[in-house]
């Protein structure tokens, strides 16, 4: 029988682990998939990973891994990836806003030889006006940035072995799994849910945070931003041309009137527009940086002696 891993990132999660554990085991039972399910504590502060022990105890599927310190959702992805043996592999969150029903619907699909399954969200949940706006805008420009739609997307997905393996033999270390999974192909199809409520704890994405995942995401995906520094530069060059041919006519019709308006407003464009490209230009020179020192990913602290993979 085919095995199911189900890669669960997790970061101060101690109260969901129980509840998450439980529900998993007694749905992939109750659907007759064998499965294992690896929690991955990325740097928690609080008993996330002696929780996992805890239900190791009581489950030998259960297997968890923590991080020496947070390295983030990427790399708690892919260390999880790293150790899984299953057949098929189902990336979902801890909290269970990833709806676990969806899951026996996502391996069904893959018995029928769809590699990779993608979770699109119907609704967002309870969400604020504000916070429903700001996730719109967030993923309207990772759409426009990577020429993927990702409006709907996340990073609940089932992907076959083979796809696996080749996102594991990825030499790059600033990863965007979400995107990544797009870019590698495959026969894919898509399922349907509804962001579910955490029956504990708080969501650990802020606003601040959203915007810094964008801009990481973002420059270490797509060679876009880069190019909209060419942009900005012939728009400064537009803008340049327009007040020469106005400033000569003025010039040669004697009207020409002494202020430093024009120039003040035209040194404030190109300054903007120089600052933000050699912003831009930094942040791709942050990443190569981060990409030549060969750093991994993640560092394992320690893990359950139940887990057998090849690790980073």
């Amino acid at each position: 029988m085919a095995v199911l891993s189900v890669i669960l990132p997790s970061y101060n999660e101690q109260k969901n682990i129980s509840n998450t554990a439980q529900v998993l085991a007694e749905l992939f039972e109750r659907e007759q998939i064998d499965y294992e399910l690896i929690f991955v504590s990325d740097g928690s502060a609080d008993g996330t990973y002696e929780a996992v022990c805890e239900e190791k105890k009581k489950n030998s599927r259960v297997k968890g891994m923590e991080f020496s310190r947070n390295f983030g959702k990427e790399a708690s992805i892919f260390a999880g990836l790293s150790v899984a043996v299953g057949d098929a592999c189902v990336v979902m969150d801890c909290d269970l806003q990833h709806p676990p029903e969806t899951v026996p619907e996502m391996y069904r699909l893959w018995e029928q030889g769809y590699e990779v399954v993608e979770g699109i969200k119907s609704r967002r949940g309870k969400e604020s006006l504000f916070h429903r706006s700001f996730a719109g805008l967030f993923y309207g420009i990772m759409s426009r940035l990577i020429k993927m739609d990702m409006k709907a997307s996340s990073d609940f997905k089932l992907l076959d072995r083979k796809v696996v393996n080749v996102l594991l033999g990825l030499k790059e270390r600033n990863t965007f799994f979400r995107a990544l999974t797009f870019w590698a192909g495959f026969r894919s199809t898509t399922v349907e849910y509804e962001v579910q409520e955490r029956q504990y704890g708080e969501s650990k994405w802020s606003y601040s945070s959203l915007f810094s995942y964008a801009i990481q995401n973002a420059t270490s995906f797509s060679t876009l931003p880069l190019q909209l520094v060419t942009l900005m530069g012939m728009v400064c060059i537009g803008f340049s041309l327009i007040l020469a041919v106005q400033t000569l006519v003025k010039y040669f019709m004697g009207t020409a009137v002494e202020g430093f308006t024009t120039v003040i407003l035209l040194i404030l464009i190109v300054g903007g527009f120089i600052m933000l490209s050699l912003g831009i230009i930094g942040h791709y020179l942050a990443r190569i940086y981060e990409e030549v020192k060969g750093r991994p990913k993640y560092i394992i602290k320690q893990m359950t002696d139940n887990i057998r993979g090849n690790m980073e």
